[in-house]
């Protein structure tokens, strides 16, 4: 509600938009899962040759609708028409067939096949009755070349970045005639280069009369790209806006349905005592070399740099997932010997994944198990061989609670939560046990406004108790509005550290589009804003 009284939606302009010339239309859509409304009475509807957007909280319904129109779930009730006709009991198959194509938030690879072995699964070509692997090689190279991606056809989809996975999947989308197509949080993976052959591809499409419905958090693509906007909140449809007719701050206050004062917290920043120190590290892929850099108790130090660069891989190393090959690692003063997971959770280090399906979370499991298996061998939750359920029930419960997961029950499996949930059930691992340093790789990658807030508000808190945090981020406004000290990563080397003034995004992005041809020498040279410490 409005502060006068009023409903919320009432009190903000009308930007209601009349449909026309419809390619989809849905009418009344209703989807219930055990326990769940997920859509209620919803009307949703694409026009030829336009980009709508799908925006809302994790939880407001969004990826149900998608999975309604791409033939994954069945509505309960509503009305369904495509291309002028009803359709009913839509399956994915007819659906692709009809030229609908989904490009899901979640992967659907078979990591062990090549990316043109992956592109054509299930709709293979044959000749004579056997598959003509020369027609599926050359139509890949052909859409692989038309989106301007770095893909090679032939390379297995388990050596590929998530970047690259991606890729894959936006090319498998487009493999055949499209006439409309989905896009869910498409950019989340990719650096701006990639991002901008991607809205050109857009604009082709668009073009060409295909329909996209693109479902999105960044505000600034969705201002870039959009046509018309719909707001989701609870599974109801709260409006349809025209783009470029509603500031920002208006649509994240329709999505929310309260006033949001400001998108990043104000955070006190005490710098302490150093708690890790890495010095001259250098990995055995190559892909970090000679980096040094330290973290303080009571400050976020932010890691910033381009999709590639080393960054993620950096803390990755720290924890023990990555080799290392050279170099020291320091945690409260003294060196640290046994790199991997289980010697730096007793050590009082924890790590969140930037991919919270593959690496951080069960999903077929109960949130109450993936929120303790990091801390079963704390006394508290065992005792000998022993699991004590009771105590591991009140403990995660308590951080649930915490954390204001919605719906605040520890059962139910992770696989049915929303992304901001899911992100919830990875961050209440670390507060199953006593950690000091908190290492978090895009932490809120693909998760709504108020979600990233509640995230942040965490990061708050956990500095207030003394821990050190270190926020490795793509998102640039992420790391200049929560860190008080930003390193920049640029082709696996440290070239910057700043502080104070001096982080602002124009000094990060002059160490981003650093001269190529400079050698390690000459790097002094290159346009980073006087004062920073330069590697």
């Amino acid at each position: 509600m409005a502060e006068d009284g009023r409903n919320f939606e009432s009190s903000l302009p009308d930007y209601m938009s009349e449909p026309s010339g419809n390619l989809l239309e849905l009418t009344g859509i209703s989807k219930r899962f055990p326990g769940v409304l997920a859509l209620d009475n919803v009307d949703f509807d694409l026009r030829h040759g336009e980009v709508h957007v799908l925006f809302g909280e994790n939880g407001a319904g969004k990826s149900t609708l998608i999975n309604v129109i791409a033939g994954t779930f069945s509505p309960d009730q509503g009305r369904f028409l495509y291309q002028g006709r009803e359709r009913r009991h839509l399956t994915p198959h007819q659906a692709r067939v009809m030229g609908i194509s989904p490009v899901f938030q979640e992967f659907s690879l078979v990591p062990e096949m090549t990316v043109g072995e992956n592109l054509f699964l299930g709709r293979e070509r044959a000749r004579f009755s056997f598959l003509n692997k020369r027609a599926m090689s050359s139509k890949a190279r052909e859409v692989i070349a038309e989106l301007g991606f770095n893909l090679d056809p032939a390379r297995k989809v388990v050596t590929l970045s998530r970047a690259h996975q991606q890729m894959v999947e936006i090319a498998k989308a487009l493999l055949t005639d499209v006439r409309l197509l989905i896009l869910d949080e498409p950019t989340a993976s990719l650096t701006e280069a990639e991002t901008i052959k991607l809205f050109a591809l857009i604009d082709r499409l668009r073009a060409q009369g295909v329909g996209i419905i693109y479902v999105s958090h960044r505000m600034g693509e969705i201002k870039q790209i959009a046509d018309r906007i719909s707001v989701l909140r609870d599974g109801r449809k709260i409006a349809t806006v025209m783009a470029d007719a509603i500031s920002d701050t208006e649509l994240v206050e329709l999505m929310a349905g309260r006033k949001i004062d400001v998108l990043f917290p104000q955070v006190d920043h005490r710098p302490a005592e150093t708690l890790l120190e890495v010095s001259n590290l250098t990995l055995a892929s190559g892909i970090v070399r000679d980096v040094s850099f330290h973290a303080r108790a009571g400050e976020i130090t932010g890691i910033a740099g381009l999709v590639g660069c080393g960054k993620s891989e950096l803390i990755r190393a720290v924890f023990g997932l990555v080799p290392i090959a050279a170099g020291t690692v320091r945690l409260f003063g003294k060196e640290t010997t046994s790199f991997d997971p289980a010697s730096m959770l007793r050590a009082g280090v924890c790590y969140f994944p930037s991919d919270r399906v593959a690496e951080g979370l069960a999903l077929a499991r109960p949130i109450r198990e993936n929120v303790s298996m990091a801390a079963l061998d704390l006394p508290g939750f065992a005792r000998g061989q022993l699991l004590r359920r009771n105590e591991e029930r009140q403990t995660v419960q308590d951080i649930v609670d915490r954390l204001r997961l919605r719906p605040a029950q520890i059962e139910p499996a992770v696989g049915r939560l929303s992304g901001g949930n899911r992100q919830k059930v990875v961050l209440g691992r670390g507060l199953a046990r006593d950690i000091k340093v908190f290492l978090f790789d895009e932490p809120t990658v693909g998760i709504d406004v108020g979600a990233k807030l509640e995230i942040y508000e965490l990061m708050k808190t956990l500095l207030e108790m003394g821990a050190a945090i270190i926020l490795v981020s793509s998102e640039l406004p992420e790391v200049l509005h929560l860190s008080n000290r930003v390193y920049v990563m640029h082709h696996a080397q440290m070239v910057a550290e700043l502080t104070g003034a001096q982080i602002n995004e124009q000094a990060v992005l002059a160490c981003f589009f650093r001269d190529e041809n400079q050698t390690a020498p000459a790097r002094q040279a290159a346009p980073v804003p006087a004062g920073a410490t330069v590697a």
